[in-house]
């Protein structure tokens, strides 16, 4: 639907969600009609894109949750078109596997995104629907030998079975056994039956070899930890705002691929349409950027009507990136018309999408130190696949990990789950006084969480 067509529809009201219109209303015709709340149109080949349509009423911040499901999932939305009158919304999706060694469960993802469709209204043609309540945590204890990639070649299996890792500690110890403590949930919820249990740990031993001991317990009364970073270290891991990533000493530490990433257009137009304030936005292609987009103004309180998500064709003026296009009201029903507001929307969404993650190495008293952070969402909820991408990344350079920790902390006014990562130094890959290979180090999982490589 043309940004003009959009534009013309001046009413609606309440919490709106995203995206727009006719192509939405299209593909749930083509999907088979309105029976679901959640319809999939699996890609026929590999290379081709699955569509995924919602059909369900509305909440603030639906859409933000939709994407973080599928980012959690491991798929890379491609584009989007999303409408909403403030009570009822189609939200279509097209999605790829971000890689081939990515295992996606379709049933699994449509289940978990039925679960996530509102059922505060009377819907007798919806009786399936109901709203999922917290999580149980489960405690997976394993021990086997050490070895190169062995955390994300656990972390990568228990990604496919859908377990979500909250919190993590690994250690080794002197006889070279590691001792792996992963606190997770169930995204469909049935860890607490044996088949689930049995399955779990035999996919483990299957892959990973029958000297793995596997326990599965519940960990009730558990507790996100809080991770407790030094003052002058943890000043500076969260320092980096967006006059930092303008910044020339910023600048020349990044390659030339996320220097290009660290680059956005963000206009305001309150012109175009009678009750909406248009923010189109281009910027450069990265993993996780629709939920950026989505988390920054479901946090922002900014209500999402209309608009689309979409990436310029190779060969056009902008290749490489993408347009979005977002028609929004303010909580209180207006449009965004002051200039200051403006301005402080501008910064924020600049600084979650150009610079979402913060990673950095420090010294450890005699090791070394691998930090990633994250902001959490007012919501509580962190980002998906970051111990993942990190996992990846040292994986591909071949450093092995002595111990590992998440935990969450508050700084800058907000909340942030934190990944530590205590790094061997070895004679392949020294460490402890080689600043190249500690850059080497700090580029890759960069470029890993950013979607270079994946």
């Amino acid at each position: 639907m043309p940004v003009a067509a959009v534009a013309g529809r001046g009413g609606g009201g309440g919490a709106g969600m995203v995206l727009g219109g006719g192509a939405a209303a299209a593909a749930v015709a083509a999907a088979g009609g309105a029976d679901d709340a959640v319809v999939l149109q699996v890609a026929a080949a590999e290379g081709e894109e699955t569509v995924v349509t919602v059909n369900c009423p509305d909440e603030a911040g639906l859409g933000c949750d939709l994407c973080r499901t599928i980012l959690e999932f491991g798929l890379r939305i491609t584009r989007g078109d999303v409408s909403t009158d403030g009570h009822w919304c189609f939200v279509v999706f097209w999605v790829v596997p971000r890689s081939t060694s990515i295992k996606i469960r379709w049933a699994s993802l449509k289940n978990r995104l039925v679960s996530m469709c509102p059922s505060s209204y009377s819907m007798p043609f919806y009786p399936d629907i109901t709203q999922p309540g917290p999580s149980k945590y489960y405690l997976l204890k394993l021990l086997s030998a050490d070895r190169k990639g062995l955390l994300h070649d656990v972390t990568h299996i228990l990604s496919d079975l859908e377990l979500i890792i909250h919190r993590v500690k690994v250690s080794t110890t002197p006889d070279g056994r590691v001792v792996d403590l992963f606190f997770i949930t169930d995204g469909m919820e049935l860890l607490h039956t044996k088949e689930r249990q049995e399955e779990t740990c035999s996919t483990l031993i299957a892959t990973l070899g029958p000297s793995i001991s596997c326990e599965i317990l519940s960990a009730e009364g558990f507790r996100q930890g809080f991770s407790s970073l030094p003052p002058k270290i943890s000043e500076e891991l969260f320092r980096v705002e967006l006059a930092d990533i303008d910044s020339e000493i910023y600048s020349s530490s990044l390659s030339a691929e996320l220097k290009k990433m660290q680059t956005a257009t963000i206009n305001f137009d309150n012109f175009l349409s009678p009750a909406h304030t248009l923010i189109q936005i281009i910027c450069a292609d990265q993993k996780g950027l629709i939920y950026d987009i989505l988390r920054t103004m479901k946090d922002c309180n900014i209500q999402i009507f209309y608009g689309r998500f979409r990436s310029d064709k190779k060969g056009s003026v902008n290749n490489g990136c993408r347009e979005i296009d977002l028609f929004v009201k303010q909580a209180d029903g207006k449009k965004v018309v002051d200039p200051e507001k403006q301005d402080v929307l501008r910064s924020r969404l600049r600084s979650e999408m150009l610079h979402p993650l913060r990673v950095m190495i420090v010294n450890r008293g005699p090791d070394t130190e691998l930090l990633v952070a994250n902001p959490v969402e007012l919501s509580g909820k962190g980002r998906p696949r970051v111990f993942y991408d990190a996992t990846l990344a040292l994986k591909a350079l071949g450093i092995c990990i002595f111990s590992a920790e998440i935990g969450r902390q508050a700084a800058s006014e907000r909340q942030w789950e934190v990944y530590r990562f205590l790094l061997d130094d070895s004679k392949e890959f020294p460490l402890a006084n080689s600043l190249t290979n500690r850059n080497r180090v700090v580029d890759r999982v960069r470029k890993t969480l950013m979607g270079c490589y994946n």
